[in-house]
């Protein structure tokens, strides 16, 4: 975690705004210190002060101030802490809808979202992370698209030709994302929906990485000449390994740890008769990875992941870090869960799009420092490094009195992170889970208000 992250988020973040004015980039870098002293709620609730507010809302009104210009300094620090990992960087892409269907005067230009009822866009994120720690090191894309009104009737080719077509996002984010400088690791991940032929063979004409969970039960050639379905050869292989892996909690569907059997072979993907996306039209060679559940929980549907990687997976060793990949995609789930709930996005009543969208640029940025809170916890050096190295000395100081009745200047980070999701309902037994954000959320919220009573009642 880099110490500037919290100590100096709005200017390390967003202190090189090209905003066409240097007052409005540091107008821009007071509201943002602002939001992470207190993320949550709606814009009201995130400023102490009217002034605050009211620079905020005539920040938004100027129109230099666009989605992209607010968010392009943000993008450029994290591609500066990509260049800086001497391990693998996974760059995890996935969509997430945001919903301002409640917004009336918007309804015309938002697109279709949900079962298509709502009104709101399609917010297309790249989060960076570190692989070996699952250090989430920030944003490196983000782009609002609209989901169109399809004419009945569309033929295959005006699909394809469509400026707007969906599948397209993922080949356009990755463009965004600079190839890593030699002797660098970076993987680009996807869950399903980016197992889109078109993306695939962009990557593999742009010389990058990627791991791809399988939809689509394509057909692939094999090395003895056979042709079959990609699914089918995948689930028939033989296990040559075991291992525990990780499964998130969905709705329905709570969080647990699977033991599963796993396979891999080399495949190649062969191109359809009628390709949906525009490809080279060439066969693309692949590793496949078969991820099975062996004794799933009674009631409970088994876990399967079928893998795609350009990555080569030759041992067990191989396999086992291409899985944790994959795994550490759960990162980005997290990251629109502290988008919408950490920073409440979607309660946003800004009343034109000019406004909006570099709002939603801010707060997704903002949405970081929570991502940041839970890595600082579980950083190699958080139980020797002080917590006054990340965070000001009056907020250690005061925790520490409400958790030990005692101010310690001394607290580690791990000690100020511990005593921080406390505060937030964590019980820090041993046996617990290590606090994720939302915890530390709640009590990075508590924290903020305990300071703001101190105050006012004169007590540093």
């Amino acid at each position: 975690m880099d110490v500037r992250a919290v100590a100096r988020f709005g200017e390390v973040h967003f202190g090189a705004a090209e905003l066409g004015d240097a007052r409005r980039t540091r107008r821009l870098v007071r509201a943002v210190n602002a939001m992470v002293q207190q993320p949550a709620g709606t814009l009201p609730d995130k400023f102490d002060d009217p002034a605050g507010l009211k620079g905020l809302y005539r920040l938004l009104s100027a129109p230099a101030v666009t989605h992209a210009r607010v968010l392009e300094p943000a993008r450029q620090y994290t591609l500066r802490r990509m260049a800086a990992v001497a391990g693998t960087v996974l760059v995890i892409h996935d969509w997430t809808e945001l919903d301002y269907t409640g917004l009336r005067s918007l309804s015309e230009q938002l697109g279709q979202i949900g079962n298509g009822s709502g009104r709101g866009y399609l917010c297309a994120n790249a989060l960076a992370v570190v692989a070996e720690t699952r250090e989430a090191l920030g944003l490196a894309y983000q782009k609002l698209a609209r989901r169109p009104r399809v004419a009945p009737g569309e033929t295959r080719a005006a699909r394809r030709d469509r400026i707007d077509r969906e599948t397209r996002l993922w080949r356009e984010a990755s463009r965004h994302i600079p190839p890593p400088a030699p002797g660098r690791r970076q993987v680009e991940v996807a869950d399903r929906g980016a197992d889109v032929l078109e993306f695939l063979d962009f990557m593999a004409v742009a010389g990058k990485s990627y791991l791809v969970r399988s939809k689509h039960n394509r057909r692939i050639l094999l090395e003895n000449g056979e042709q079959t379905k990609l699914h089918d050869y995948a689930r028939g292989l033989p296990a040559a390994a075991h291992r525990t892996v990780s499964v998130g909690a969905t709705a329905g569907r709570p969080a647990r740890e699977a033991r599963v059997a796993v396979a891999w072979a080399q495949v190649t993907l062969l191109v359809p008769q009628q390709p949906r996306g525009e490809t080279r039209r060439v066969p693309l060679t692949t590793w496949v990875i078969c991820v099975r559940e062996v004794e799933p929980p009674a009631g409970a549907e088994p876990l399967e992941w079928i893998l795609l990687t350009d990555v080569p997976v030759e041992t067990a060793a191989d396999a086992a870090e291409r899985i944790g990949w994959y795994e550490t995609r759960w990162v980005i789930e997290e990251f629109h869960k502290a988008v919408k709930t950490g920073c409440g996005v979607e309660m946003l009543q800004l009343t034109t799009e000019d406004r909006l969208q570099p709002a939603i640029a801010v707060l997704s940025v903002v949405a970081t420092h929570l991502l940041a809170l839970r890595d600082a916890g579980r950083s190699a050096d958080a139980a020797t490094r002080p917590a006054t190295a990340l965070f000001a000395a009056r907020w250690v100081r005061l925790l520490s009195l409400w958790r030990y009745r005692d101010a310690r200047p001394d607290l580690s980070v791990r000690e100020f992170v511990l005593a921080l999701a406390r505060l937030g309902g964590h019980q820090n037994r041993k046996h617990d889970h290590p606090p994720g954000w939302l915890v530390l959320w709640r009590g990075w919220t508590k924290l903020q208000a305990m300071a703001d009573a101190a105050s006012l009642l004169g007590i540093e």
